[in-house]
């Protein structure tokens, strides 16, 4: 004789182990459903619904007859919920003999990630015991880390970023150094492209910081920066290379009477007095000195340079606050008390 083995499960108990159970009648009528599958449909009351009303078969066989496709303790059932989402489900079935009915404990499977979003699930929706907890987890780290990733990499990027332009501008104007003229001078004179150099000098400059002090000299050099970049086109290079020292590139500028005009606004706009506080004002000017690069038949970017540093020379020789365009024969500074320039007041 086959003892048998009876145990009583009340429906309060199979809620918290099974959340996502059904029971259903032998008549396919919903008899009870476990609080998580409720949540899937919150607006409709499961129970005395037929159970192919809310849910699908998804193999063929299954779904005939919820009896027929359970007749085996234990069998899967897989099945779909009618809705939106159309979620998958997968169900395992037991035959309930004494209670007429079955019993099905129902899991999202592979689809969960999807149905916690779709149904607003939390881990206190299902069975401490279910693995889907422990998948929710392993996502939920996956997606911190990645996120923590995300952001570290925009913390690089920006920092990368930051470093670049610290690396190509000087601190105090913003403009640009020195080693990115040396590699705007390079690049054009590889590519064999017209373009104008201008050497600008700030004159009286050091009577500022003297009387004035550094933080009106930096003041000073901030306003000169700012009209020297309004002065200039997005393609142009304005780079600042040394105390009160500025350096110009035109690209693909070569026409002497826009480059005059271009130079005598400059000139004009640094001899407006700049007001530094309570009334104090600074008085600058500038020296201008240009070559343009069609004059050489394989322009150098060093004897460019040191060419416009002797226009630059040859412009204060004339009394300062002017401009003068290199032209070959002019000689070098220290010979520079022989030498007859072209030079042009503004």
């Amino acid at each position: 004789m086959n003892d048998t083995l009876e145990i009583c499960i009340t429906l309060e108990s199979l809620d918290r182990i099974m959340p996502m159970h059904v029971i259903v009648g032998l008549d396919e009528i919903i008899t009870h459903v476990g609080p998580t599958l409720a949540k899937t449909k919150p607006a409709v009351d499961f129970v005395g619904k037929h159970f192919f009303d809310l849910f699908e078969a998804r193999r063929r066989g299954q779904g005939g007859s919820l009896v027929d496709a359970c007749a085996e303790s234990g069998r899967k059932v897989y099945l779909r919920l009618r809705d939106d989402f159309k979620t998958q489900l997968i169900a395992t079935a037991s035959v309930l003999p004494n209670q007429g009915g079955i019993l099905l404990n129902l899991s999202f499977g592979i689809a969960v990630i999807d149905a916690v979003g779709h149904y607003d699930l939390a881990g206190s929706d299902f069975a401490p015991t279910d693995l889907t907890l422990e998948m929710l987890y392993l996502v939920e780290a996956k997606s911190a880390a990645l996120d923590e990733s995300s952001q570290l990499n925009q913390r690089l990027h920006g920092a990368k970023t930051a470093a670049e332009a610290d690396a190509a501008s000087d601190m105090l104007t913003g403009l640009f150094n020195r080693r990115v003229l040396d590699q705007v001078l390079g690049r054009l004179a590889a590519r064999n492209l017209p373009f104008t150099l201008m050497h600008l000098d700030l004159d009286l400059f050091k009577a500022v910081n003297d009387t004035l002090g550094h933080a009106a000299g930096d003041h000073v050099l901030k306003v000169v920066s700012r009209i020297l970049k309004e002065e200039t086109r997005m393609e142009d290079t304005v780079a600042r290379v040394g105390g009160d020292e500025f350096v110009l590139v035109f690209d693909r500028l070569t026409d002497p009477k826009r480059l005059d005009a271009i130079a005598e606004r400059i000139i004009k706009r640094l001899k407006v007095p700049v007001e530094i506080k309570d009334g104090t004002v600074a008085q600058i000017a500038g020296s201008i000195g240009l070559v343009s690069s069609i004059i050489y038949d394989n322009p150098d970017p060093a004897q460019m340079m040191e060419d416009a540093d002797t226009a630059l020379y040859a412009s204060k020789e004339r009394g300062r606050a002017c401009h003068t365009m290199f032209e070959h024969g002019m000689l070098p500074m220290k010979d520079a008390s022989a030498q007859t320039p072209t030079s042009k007041s503004a």
